[in-house]
């Protein structure tokens, strides 16, 4: 099993300067690769706290300064806020410094927010997003391209820097069954998430998967399947009360946003008011993989069992968590959890009992 950590960067108010979140988010990759999590994803937003990503390919540009073997991907460059010719230079250079680590995720976007902001219509996105990734796979792929489409008619044009990796980086997909079913035409990976819900959600999943799989005439292990999710393990309730806070917080942002509300009195710090989505934090700690470390890796080996993803991408930054103790939560996943996870995935049923019982 893969793991990975993943890199909202949120700002939950004016006591965090935007200066800290980048900085903080940016030791958080480090130590996830000596931790030795597979892949660090940054997100992308615009223009609110809630995210403070706005060019995930910037993020992995810096990092792959900053690191030496852990992949570093985007989840997701909301292609229809970009220039798709512009965007396949950017992947080159980036894949270029990263010297062959980057994972390209994409995606269309949810937040009416900032589509006004950029003067493009979310209700085309769906529509720009795969005519735009028709154009990226056109100008990864060939020497020389051209493209005459409903968006975009570009002349024969040539891509001075490209990837190091041959054909493509690894492409991953965000979005529903029908980005799913592409997905597996073509040959890429997808996201899912199941936010804070549990095992019938990511039963259901599963059987979207399965679902997209077949209406392609592909196996199901066809394509890769990275699951986000919000985890934690800690012994201190309190610790764990607080985790769950920012994690409810970013989810209700995340909901106003989708919702095409725009919270705010200041024009930018989004207010956080409770949804029709929230859960209490006793479902919450049911739903997820959430508690003490053997509880963690329990859940996440029934979670696995149901989905049957080849990665977890684990929340880490989210709302003002503490800092440095979000950095020891990384240190506990590659000591502990994440050794006893795939040990425990083994043929070896014994050895998934002794593995437990040393942690006992």
């Amino acid at each position: 099993m893969e793991f990975a950590t993943f890199i909202l960067a949120a700002q939950r108010g004016y006591h965090q300067s935007s200066d800290s979140v980048i900085r903080n988010s940016i030791e958080q990759v480090v130590l996830s690769e000596q931790a030795g999590f597979d892949t660090t994803w940054f997100a992308e937003h615009h223009f609110n706290n809630y995210s403070l990503i706005p060019s995930p390919l910037m993020m992995v540009a810096h990092c792959a300064g900053l690191t030496d073997t852990i992949r570093l991907g985007t989840a997701v460059c909301v292609l229809p806020l970009y220039q798709p010719q512009r965007l396949l230079s950017e992947i080159g250079f980036a894949d270029i410094v990263a010297s062959g680590r980057l994972e390209l995720g994409v995606g269309l976007g949810y937040q009416q927010f900032e589509f006004e902001r950029f003067g493009v219509n979310i209700d085309e996105a769906p529509a720009v997003f795969s005519e735009y990734l028709d154009i990226l796979l056109k100008g990864l792929n060939q020497k020389i391209f051209e493209h005459d489409g409903r968006y975009e008619k570009i002349p024969p044009t040539a891509i001075s820097v490209r990837t190091v990796q041959k054909p493509t980086p690894p492409i991953w997909i965000a979005g529903g069954s029908e980005r799913m079913a592409r997905a597996y035409r073509e040959g890429h990976n997808f996201f899912v998430t199941a936010f804070h819900n549990g095992l019938e959600t990511l039963s259901t999943l599963r059987d979207s998967i399965e679902k997209a799989a077949a209406s392609e005439g592909k196996n199901v292990t066809d394509a890769k399947i990275s699951l986000l999710r919000c985890c934690y393990a800690s012994d201190d309730e309190a610790e764990i009360d607080c985790y769950l806070d920012n994690a409810r917080f970013q989810r209700r942002l995340s909901e106003a946003l989708h919702q095409r509300r725009q919270q705010s009195q200041d024009g930018y710090l989004l207010e956080e008011t409770p949804t029709q989505q929230d859960l209490s934090f006793k479902t919450m700690r049911e739903n997820l993989p959430i508690g003490s470390v053997n509880r963690v890796i329990d859940r996440l080996l029934e979670e696995m069992e149901v989905l049957k993803p080849d990665q977890i991408a684990i929340q880490t930054q989210l709302g003002d968590f503490d800092q440095k103790t979000m950095l020891r939560q990384i240190e506990l996943w590659g000591d502990k959890i994440i050794p006893a996870v795939n040990k425990s995935l083994g043929p070896s049923e014994a050895g998934s009992l002794q593995v437990r019982n040393d942690l006992n």
